[in-house]
């Protein structure tokens, strides 16, 4: 039988409503040291319709709070923000976790606080620019490059925020292994130049990503542990490289080994970005002996057939889950979608984030 998006489905120890996930999306609403707040639970909450919701990018450690407004997992008050999240999308019969990620070399000084340094695997900085609420956009710092020590304490930092996670209500967490932010920093030949035990061969460039992944999995159980690729998207400087599919699925083969919760592709090429090549995303789930999701401009009927072909187990949806906190409603019921307001994606308050609109029909059936 194939599987249904909208049916009951199990993912590891989860119990879901269906077979939609809330991918993880930047949304810059952490005012007030990083500390996730009221208003996230409210997004989110209006979100639990999803089977699962994968909580935005939230950094382990002060040195990995790249962007402006980003939320952190470092500390109790983190840990008591967080609390209302998970005890809001719990009340409306969901489930989340969250992803943690640290951003490496992809930040500004103005975005970290007072004891948080840029690090990355070498002292060369990311392209492009990037926002600070203090001077506007700006180019990236130059990043430190860590030392075995740096590396040793970033590890531990993973599997302590994945511990806090637990305290928080978390159903598990995500690792973020891609956006060229620090995991993908480390597995990426053109930002790795390393020649030590961390670089200089596909089998040490993977060295730190499995590092994390045990770390994380010693103080969590894999079994609610997933991870999170973006292969070929290139974002901030992680440029394709020769042997990198390859790589690839050797690191998908040695996390199977591990029996994580879960592997989570993306392809961003409804974006305007590089395509993630069916050849690679096959040759992942081949290698991977668990349940797939996978992320890439889906709607409701490309989603069954994906389902449907075994191209993956859950699908996630990003963007429509901006505008539509009764995504789940609308997609089954073929209700026309709202649009996201593209200008409030990332600015703080409520406007563009707990104000779009659920329709009268979502409301009737929830009725």
């Amino acid at each position: 039988m194939n599987p249904a998006l909208f049916e009951p489905a199990q993912l590891g120890h989860l119990t879901l409503k269906n077979r939609i996930v809330m991918a993880p999306m930047t949304r810059s609403r952490a005012t007030g040291a990083n500390t996730a707040n009221a208003l996230m639970a409210r997004y989110y909450a209006q979100r639990a319709g999803a089977g699962l919701i994968i909580a935005e990018g939230t950094s382990p450690s002060a040195n990995g709070l790249g962007y402006a407004r980003m939320p952190g997992l470092f500390t109790a008050d983190h840990v008591a923000g967080w609390k209302q999240v998970t005890d809001a999308v719990h009340a409306e019969g969901g489930k989340i976790v969250v992803q943690l990620m640290h951003a490496g070399r992809v930040g500004h000084q103005a975005n970290l606080p007072e004891n948080g340094e840029l690090l990355s695997p070498g002292a060369s900085p990311a392209p492009g620019e990037i926002h600070t609420d203090a001077h506007g956009m700006q180019a990236p710092g130059m990043p430190r490059a860590m030392d075995d020590s740096d590396i040793a304490a970033a590890v531990a930092e993973f599997a302590r925020s994945a511990a806090l996670a637990m305290e928080a209500g978390f159903d598990g967490v995500e690792l973020h292994g891609g956006g060229g932010y620090l995991i993908e920093s480390f597995f990426n030949a053109h930002i790795n130049q390393r020649t030590d035990a961390y670089g200089g061969s596909s089998a040490a460039r993977n060295r730190f990503v499995l590092e994390v992944v045990d770390a994380v999995a010693g103080a969590i159980g894999a079994s609610r542990l997933g991870i999170r690729f973006t292969p070929h998207c290139a974002a901030n400087g992680a440029l394709p490289f020769d042997g990198m599919d390859a790589q690839f699925i050797a690191l998908a083969r040695q996390l199977s080994d591990r029996g994580l919760m879960y592997l989570h592709l993306a392809d961003y090429a409804a974006m305007g970005l590089p395509a993630l090549p069916a050849s690679l995303r096959e040759a992942m789930r081949a290698a991977f002996d668990g349940p797939l999701l996978f992320a890439g401009g889906f709607d409701s009927s490309r989603a069954q057939r994906a389902l449907a072909t075994g191209d993956a187990d859950f699908i996630s949806f990003g963007r429509p889950f901006i505008a539509n906190p009764d995504l789940v409603a609308r997609l089954q019921a073929g209700i026309a979608l709202n649009s996201p307001d593209f200008s409030t994606l990332y600015t703080p308050g409520e406007r563009g984030y707990t104000d779009y609109p659920i329709s009268q029909q979502s409301l009737m059936e929830a009725v």
